[in-house]
């Protein structure tokens, strides 16, 4: 078991959302505790929890005030353990998310480096006199839009935020930072956590020299929505002293048995490279995963390029695959062109189920959840305010989880922190029968976890002309129509269908994909377009 999460699947809970169990609207750990049964009908391996530390909320927990204690918006520590140890009868581990790279402005330890230029952590945070002009130390921008450095009076200098100025960034060059937050993660390695997810995990370090960032070469005429899409982050983050500080982690993590660690690799130009320099080896992370299938494009040349650039340089490294999370547009409305709603649903899990590496799901993905549309009065998130209407935020994919047909959807008595619309709650968990989404989670999921080919073995592709994309996992033929029409295929031998399909048949060496359709197939080594 050291090597659970290779090839693994995890599940990531949104806490907010999953399930309130005091009656305030707002989801709480023993809510979870409450719901783990429905993620481990699944057959998932382990659960990662969104933050649950304590926190003033302005990005959602993602602004942590204490990193050794539980928000009581969410319950205390008891209330943790006792998730912790019904998630281990239940045969999951736990995933805990760390924000490293930032804290909150109201953490004791940037009240006191704020307070004057030569206290005890006076350099814990990243510290910049202005230009002489008053103007901030270079053009580095903020992910949440605006400069990442705002002016403190009271040293009458700029500090560095890469998110809301309410989040600054940690002084990862001095030594003392890394040692505390490692402590502090030694903390839940003792309480028994099974590891962490990473948040921003490329952007612990910054340039010292405070070089500039250029222009990202792919600029369109027209400017992007959000400045920080403008420029090539070359400085600000991706710093090759990283390195160094991923194999501390890994040492502390490798001081206990069979725990895990998962990177966030937030980067837009070069994302494979990092995760496989992230993953490489034996002494830095063990899983990553980027935005690069988080997107609009549903090609299948994409994601073939995607996993073969990342195994071409990591060839035993894992990633970590995902359609949707917290962040985005859920991937059943993103790719709403490519099918309809239920078929692409059961495409898009197929289709992880075939990957090589580990899988990420995101709650509420098993039923098919579409994007909620939210207006501006209902809004929550600070970049949505930002940048409204071009970008609403990522309150869409945050609504809360619907169990059933009741009022508000069995996820509270009282009303929800974000709204629960009507066609969210449509597809509720209690009305998901036989041939529903949520059966064909489980059924796939299930034929994986059965099939050591979709577990260990290696990929190859075959090149077959779009929208079909098509790989052997070992002796295993897996093949998806990545489109609302029907395509048809040969295969090179007569083949088998095996396990779940959706919308194909076999007919002797003939293959017929319909809309959305895909098919696993033994026996046949490989196939070409008809």
């Amino acid at each position: 078991m050291q090597d659970w999460w290779r090839n693994s699947v995890t599940y990531q809970i949104y806490p907010r959302s999953f399930q309130d169990s005091s009656g305030n609207g707002i989801g709480d750990i023993p809510g979870i505790t409450a719901r783990l049964a429905h993620v481990a009908s699944l057959g998932v391996d382990a659960i990662w929890l969104s933050p649950v530390f304590t926190s003033p909320m302005a990005d959602m927990g993602y602004d942590v005030s204490d990193y050794t204690d539980i928000d009581p918006l969410f319950g205390t520590l008891a209330d943790f353990d006792a998730l912790l140890a019904r998630a281990h009868d239940l045969g999951l581990k736990v995933i805990i998310d760390q924000v490293l790279s930032h804290s909150s402005d109201q953490h004791p330890f940037f009240v006191e480096s704020r307070a004057c230029r030569d206290n005890p952590r006076a350099d814990w945070y990243v510290w910049v006199d202005p230009m002489p002009d008053g103007s901030p130390p270079n053009n580095w921008v903020s992910v949440f839009g605006g400069s990442a450095w705002e002016w403190d009076a009271r040293r009458r200098q700029y500090y560095l935020h890469n998110f809301l100025a309410s989040q600054p960034d940690f002084n990862f060059h001095t030594p003392a930072v890394q040692d505390w937050l490692l402590q502090t993660m030694r903390f839940w390695l003792n309480r028994g956590v099974d590891g962490f997810r990473l948040d921003t995990v490329n952007f612990y370090f910054h340039d010292q020299k405070l070089r500039p960032n250029p222009p990202d070469p792919r600029n369109a005429v027209t400017p992007k929505v959000n400045p920080y899409d403008m420029q090539d982050h070359l400085y600000s983050k991706n710093r090759p002293e990283n390195l160094g500080f991923l194999e501390r982690l890994r040492a502390l993590t490798d001081e206990y048995d069979a725990r895990a660690m998962v990177g966030e690799v937030g980067e837009s130009r070069r994302a494979g490279e990092i995760m496989a320099q992230y993953t490489a080896g034996t002494t830095r992370l063990h899983m990553a995963y980027s935005f690069d299938m988080l997107g609009p494009e549903f090609t299948a040349g994409h994601f073939r390029q995607k996993l073969e650039s990342f195994y071409a340089a990591a060839p035993n490294g894992c990633p970590c695959w995902s359609f949707s999370n917290h962040d985005v547009i859920r991937h059943v409305t993103r790719w709403a062109d490519h099918g309809a709603p239920d078929a692409l649903a059961k495409l898009a899990i197929a289709m992880l189920a075939g990957f090589e590496g580990s899988l990420c799901l995101y709650q509420a993905e098993e039923l098919g959840q579409t994007e909620t549309d939210i207006l501006y009065h209902e809004l929550t998130d600070p970049p949505g305010f930002k940048f409204w209407p071009d970008y609403k935020g990522r309150d869409g994919c945050r609504t809360p989880m619907v169990w059933d047909g009741s009022a508000q959807a069995g996820f509270t008595s009282a009303p929800p922190w974000l709204p629960i619309k009507p066609q969210q709650k449509a597809r509720n968990v209690a009305s998901q029968g036989a041939g529903s989404v949520l059966a064909a989670y489980r059924e796939v999921l299930a034929f994986r976890k059965s099939t050591p080919a979709l577990r260990q073995g290696r990929t190859r592709f075959l090149d077959l002309p779009e929208p079909v994309l098509g790989f052997l996992r070992d002796d295993l033929l897996c093949l998806y129509n990545l489109s609302p029409t029907e395509v048809r295929l040969t295969l090179n031998t007569q083949g088998h269908l095996t396990g779940p399909s959706q919308n194909a048949e076999i007919i002797d060496t003939n293959v017929i994909l319909g809309p959305n359709g895909f098919v696993f197939v033994t026996g046949a080594d490989g196939a070409k377009a008809a």
